[in-house]
């Protein structure tokens, strides 16, 4: 007499999908039992003044009335707080003169931006205080109109 050709890691799977199918036809006849058609309303879910989600409706005594024109969808023309000044200040920190180009570093924020030799009035260095605008170049933010400040 030969050998199963069953293992029993495959015996352990068909137990496995044996018992879903069980447990799956267990859970379709109570549902079956309880009406099985549950509606719309069970589906529905409410968020409350803080943000919660809750089965119950929203109390409607308690509705604010609600002005359109008071609703901003865009940012206002003037910008919020205050507008930066056009001309920047900041310190070379590197710059290749044969490569032609180098990085400033803004004074009020301590972020480096990128400049290209084509962009300074004079000859910078390193150390060197600047003014400058800052403007979009080829690959993100670039310094423009560079110029040595004393």
């Amino acid at each position: 007499m030969g050998r199963s050709k069953e293992t029993f890691g495959k015996k352990e799977v068909r137990k496995k999908q044996a018992k879903k199918r069980k447990e799956k036809e267990a859970r379709k006849q109570a549902r079956k039992e309880t009406g099985g058609n549950s509606g719309l309303d069970d589906m529905i879910a409410y968020v409350d003044e803080f943000g919660n989600i809750t089965d119950t409706p929203p109390d409607e005594t308690q509705k604010e009335e609600v002005n359109v024109e008071d609703i901003d969808v865009s940012v206002p023309k003037g910008g919020y707080g205050e507008a930066e000044p056009k001309e920047k200040q900041g310190v070379v920190t590197f710059f290749n003169e044969q490569k032609g180009y180098g990085f400033i570093r803004n004074l009020s924020n301590n972020q480096n931006i990128f400049v290209h030799i084509n962009e300074v009035e004079g000859n910078i260095k390193e150390g060197n205080r600047v003014t400058y605008e800052e403007g979009q170049g080829p690959k993100g933010p670039a310094a423009m109109n560079v110029k040595i400040s004393g």
